[in-house]
């Protein structure tokens, strides 16, 4: 299981959902939260609505051909189906480690089983910081971490 906003699908999405595929493996099935339009509301920037995200990140899993199965849920708050569901691992950033931590907190705590933590690295730009969305959206980088010259007519 993997979540987020995904908007732009940038080079360290890209790597959080590969690692996604690797670790289901052919015949697993890879359960992608999305955040709906009403939760993405709380970035700093803007978000495209849920369908063009939805659509871009199809997109991209169908170009990598993964072997694994997947299917994309609404992500209504942080946790979505996770506290829920029956899976066996999430994967997540530097970032969103600690809310992994809390899922499996909660997901003890109402009877479900603890379920494997996997931590990817976030990707760096050229200039040594994350890539993020935020960065991509005020002009800093571009989503694969290319710095972004200024533009002299503004």
């Amino acid at each position: 299981m993997v979540g987020g906003t995904f908007d732009p699908l940038h080079d360290g999405h890209k790597r959080l959902i590969a690692r996604s595929f690797e670790l289901a493996g052919p015949g697993g099935v890879v359960t992608i939260g999305l955040t709906t339009d009403q939760f993405a509301r709380r970035k700093s920037h803007p978000v495209r609505e849920y369908a063009a995200r939805r659509a871009m990140l199809e997109l991209f899993i169908r170009d990598r051909g993964f072997f694994a199965g997947y299917h994309i849920e609404p992500l209504r708050d942080q946790y979505g189906s996770a506290l829920t569901e029956d899976f066996d691992a999430l994967v997540v950033s530097e970032e969103t480690l600690p809310i992994a931590h809390e899922i499996n907190l909660l997901r003890r705590k109402s009877g479900k089983a603890k379920v494997d933590i996997h931590q990817i690295t976030c990707v760096l730009a050229e200039d040594g910081q994350w890539i993020s969305s935020t960065r991509i959206y005020r002009g800093e980088i571009d989503d694969h971490g290319r710095i972004l010259e200024p533009d002299p007519s503004l």
